[in-house]
């Protein structure tokens, strides 16, 4: 249950075989600071047993400025371990460019939701067990919540009085948007797999 990518950075160095084999070599073939992120990631599961995971690399355009994000999601018996390391420019901190990686751990019992969204191409002739052109997975575990209101109305159309607000109350901790087009089939298989391994662990923990 991996997202395969083509190596896109140049790295030096192995990185020590201690995490499970198919997950260094999918964050090496993401070519992203394989070593700093297979670090973090190592300190954050403290030894646990890796029952599935997922590497997302992303490039985005800010600008004139071009930034690499990775994620790596790992799932163990008892949590979801989030490692994400991304590229910043120099700035007034650093004078020059540096990553900054970062882990969260969180017990399967707190994860509250996970939602797939699924983007299908030509639907009429999709066929059971068809690959998406386009999924997204977010989960939440109550870490954000974002509140959308908009002003409440009511059937009368002659009605001018106030009748306050109504929205909505969601959590989205983490979103990640994988698709074939820019990323290939092989890597949405893998999103949809490793969103089924972490329903199957939250829906019984």
């Amino acid at each position: 249950m991996r997202e395969r990518t083509t190596p896109r950075h140049p790295t030096a160095g192995t990185v020590p075989a201690d995490l499970p084999r198919e997950l260094v070599g999918d964050v090496e073939r993401a070519g992203y600071y394989p070593q700093l992120v297979c670090d973090v990631l190592r300190a954050a599961l403290v030894g646990d047993r890796v029952e599935a995971h997922l590497v997302h690399l992303e490039t985005t355009f800010d600008s004139s400025e071009v930034r690499r994000h990775v994620t790596v999601l790992a799932l163990t018996p008892d949590r979801l371990v989030i490692a994400h390391a991304d590229d910043h420019a120099p700035d007034e901190t650093s004078p020059e460019s540096y990553a900054v990686a970062s882990t969260e751990a969180v017990a399967l019992q707190r994860v509250e939701s996970v939602v797939v969204s699924s983007v299908v191409t030509r639907p009429a002739d999709y066929r059971s067990g068809d690959t998406p052109q386009e999924v997204t997975l977010t989960v939440g575990w109550g870490a954000v919540r974002r509140i959308d209101l908009e002003p409440a109305g009511c059937p009368d159309p002659d009605c001018d009085a106030d009748h306050g607000y109504t929205g909505s109350l969601s959590g989205d901790d983490l979103t990640l948007r994988v698709s074939a087009a820019a990323e290939g089939a092989g890597a949405v298989r893998a999103a949809v797999a490793f969103a089924q391994a972490l329903s199957e662990a939250t829906a019984h923990p």
